[in-house]
């Protein structure tokens, strides 16, 4: 690639951090903001710096919160405590709730197993969700609610047999989601038959 100024290989070598971004692409991001004024640009600038500022951890079920150690769902009394969806990434949330489906509480893993890139059951939330399972008497049915692709599968697999110990009742999204198919890329229509249809594993 030919070699530009400095503070643009450096936002390049930033945005290719990014997944799904390479050299053109970020290239191409680079050149788009400096086509913005310079407000736009610091304005983009400090919402990315309060993005890290103002957003944590959830020190109940992993998932992004504003301001608080405990977020929305893990806080709210009306979720009902003998429900835990065991999902992939905070996104997953959101497009689980579209669906109107579930009224449980969730529980991020962070990821799915892919041992080829070091995605290992000790990287992975895989310890603090069978300490939460252990500690919450209430709770009846852990749901597994991860993309059925080959990593997905991995992952359900792998947890079911880490968590039958436990003897709650485990099942996973059924109908309505097609092998190979993303949690992310579902309509709510498709995604609340497969929770309704869930099946134990």
């Amino acid at each position: 690639m030919r070699r530009f100024p400095e503070p643009i290989q450096n936002l390049v070598s930033a945005f290719m951090r990014l997944p799904g971004v390479g050299p053109k692409t970020a290239l191409r991001y680079v050149f788009a903001l400096l086509k913005m004024s310079k407000y736009d640009v610091t304005q983009m600038a400090r919402l990315m710096q309060e993005l890290s500022e103002r957003i944590a951890v959830c020190r109940e079920c992993f998932s992004y919160t504003e301001g608080r150690n405990i977020c929305e769902y893990c806080s709210d009394p009306k979720r009902d405590p003998r429900l835990l969806c065991v999902v992939e990434t905070s996104r997953d949330i959101s497009t689980i709730e579209n669906t109107d489906a579930f009224a449980g509480k969730y529980f991020v893993l962070g990821g799915t197993l892919n041992p080829m890139e070091g995605m290992t059951p000790d990287v992975l939330n895989v310890h603090p969700l069978l300490q939460k399972i252990s500690a919450s008497p209430a709770l009846e049915e852990i749901i597994l609610g991860f993309s059925p692709d080959v990593h997905g599968e991995m992952t359900m697999l792998y947890l079911t047999k880490q968590l039958r110990p436990l003897e709650r009742k485990i099942t996973r999204l059924a109908r309505g989601l097609p092998t190979g198919a993303s949690i992310e890329f579902a309509d709510e229509v498709t995604l609340g038959d497969a929770l309704r249809g869930r099946r134990e594993t």
